[in-house]
């Protein structure tokens, strides 16, 4: 899934992004939508076990 599919589906998933903006230097909402979620981990070295996790945590 790309960062937009999550975000549209799950509104509350933004702050999540927006939590990570400052280790990735940039908006991840702002340049990274059309990627998917294992290829923005990868670009912002996010260990992507937690990133999973605490998206998974603003969806439920």
């Amino acid at each position: 899934m790309t960062i937009l599919d999550i975000v549209s589906a799950h509104q509350d998933t933004i702050a999540v992004f927006k939590s990570f903006d400052e280790q990735a230097g940039e908006c991840i909402c702002c340049t990274s939508l059309f990627i998917t979620l294992g290829d923005v981990a990868t670009k912002y070295n996010i260990d992507l076990p937690m990133f999973l996790s605490r998206i998974d945590k603003a969806i439920r």
